[in-house]
């Protein structure tokens, strides 16, 4: 059987043949080809170091890294562990950063709490001081008023045995009395008046402080009692009976329905030696 001849030129020429065909592969399908084996090579690492099956790779930056020129080696197992290690420094500096922002917010909330205390301190002392300005006002204020509504009586006129009470050590009891005054809004008020143009100011209720502290029969509480005043029908007397060593005492006062509930003020008690009535008196409305 005749044997063919190889042309010895014919290796040449099949080698010519494939660098033909290497020169007609574009540039940009190489850059296709690295980039794809650039991102199977960083999903591979990627994979190896996290046991999540979905693990993220940036594949569009890989390849646009890689058609601008960015050297493979730049993607080895090598380069991928040190970017890895720069992302776990960089992690570690920034939840450091933020449990320091933390710590700084809570010494910075509890700095401004102090001030805010402080502040609410100062305005509660300032709020006192009036206060206690308002209320030596108001005592001047019901002392005038006092003296021009109340008439206390002299019992040493009124008692025969005045002369002998003296000479066997009675006295009277110190006392601290109040009067309240404020206006009535009832409704024939609400409708003739208002805030700018207000009725008549008139007694709403008196306070009585009656001390004796040296009561001889302590078990005994001192008592009162209403009593007309002559002839007048709009006021009447209100009488604090005690026991020796005190004498009584008596005080003028609005002729007035009282209000007998402790939750619109009325308060009658006997304790450490202080007898103390407190009482308002009924607002009725308007009818016509």
């Amino acid at each position: 059987m005749p044997q063919k001849l190889i042309n010895p030129r014919g290796r040449s020429n099949l080698m010519m043949t494939g660098l033909s065909c290497i020169d007609n592969i574009s540039d940009e399908k190489i850059v296709q080809y690295q980039a794809k084996k650039t991102i199977k090579k960083v999903t591979k690492v990627a994979k190896n170091k996290s046991n999540d099956l979905n693990t993220f790779v940036w594949k569009k930056k890989i390849e646009q890294e890689v058609t601008h020129g960015v050297p493979l080696d730049t993607f080895s197992v090598k380069a991928e562990k040190m970017k890895r290690k720069e992302r776990m420094i960089e992690f570690e500096k920034f939840k450091k950063r933020r449990e320091e922002r933390v710590i700084e917010k809570r010494k910075h909330d509890d700095k401004m709490e102090l001030l805010a205390r402080e502040r609410a301190r100062a305005e509660y002392d300032q709020w006192e001081q009036k206060l206690e300005e308002f209320h030596t006002k108001q005592a001047k204020f019901q002392t005038r008023i006092i003296e021009s509504h109340e008439e206390n009586i002299d019992m040493d006129s009124l008692s025969p045995l005045s002369n002998e009470c003296n000479d066997l050590g009675v006295r009277k009891p110190k006392y601290i009395n109040r009067v309240h005054i404020g206006y009535n809004w009832n409704s024939y008020n609400q409708i003739h008046y208002d805030k700018e143009n207000p009725p008549a100011k008139m007694v709403t209720g008196y306070k009585f402080d009656v001390f004796y502290p040296d009561l001889i029969d302590g078990n005994k509480p001192p008592s009162s009692t209403i009593e007309k005043d002559g002839d007048s029908v709009e006021t009447c007397i209100i009488r604090f009976h005690e026991g020796p060593p005190y004498q009584d005492i008596a005080f003028k006062i609005v002729n007035n329905n009282w209000e007998l509930s402790r939750k619109k003020g009325f308060k009658y008690v006997f304790e450490q030696g202080i007898l103390r009535l407190y009482f308002n008196f009924k607002s009725f409305r308007y009818r016509r």
